[in-house]
């Protein structure tokens, strides 16, 4: 693995402190969002976002995917990553603008290579965005050639905004 940071890293404290979310929130937006973007190191040095579906389950984020292609050869070479969820916009009685909150994690992201961990996480993701458990249980026979990542939360913060 390439390793992008400095031994001794810190993370930066948030620049306008006063917007920060306290992490009650920033773990409810976690749970309830659908969609976010995940951020890797991607060819040349190149940042590599993608949006996509995933799930929070026992404090760590779980995506789906492909088991080659761009994102997972990022992973093999770079295991640092940020993911960001942004909760749905508020506009309030009264007002044009809309009032936000979102969520950015860093962390380690890996496949998951226990077969009974991924066989959970792939439920878990399946129960989350599919309508019935018959639906549930059908695509999971099909998807045995699937990777199941695990992210791991090393650093978070949430803010809230007024998009005015």
């Amino acid at each position: 693995m390439i390793d992008t940071g400095e031994e001794n890293f810190t993370f930066r404290a948030m620049r306008r402190a006063a917007k920060s979310l306290p992490e009650e929130t920033c773990l409810g937006i976690l749970e309830r969002g659908q969609r976010g973007v995940l951020s890797v190191l991607g060819d040349g040095g190149y940042p590599y976002g993608l949006p996509i579906n995933y799930v929070f389950k026992d404090g760590k984020i779980y995506f789906h995917g492909a088991l080659v292609g761009h994102k997972m050869d990022a992973i093999s070479r770079c295991d640092k990553a940020s993911f960001c969820v942004i909760d749905t916009p508020v506009k309030k009685n009264g007002n044009w603008w809309y009032t936000t909150q979102s969520v950015i994690c860093f962390g380690r992201i890996r496949k998951v290579e226990d077969k009974s961990v991924s066989h959970e996480a792939l439920l878990s993701l399946a129960r989350k965005f599919f309508p019935s458990e018959d639906i549930v249980q059908k695509e999971m026979l099909s998807e045995a050639g699937a990777a199941i990542l695990c992210f791991e939360i090393e650093h978070m913060t949430g803010k809230w905004v007024h998009e005015k």
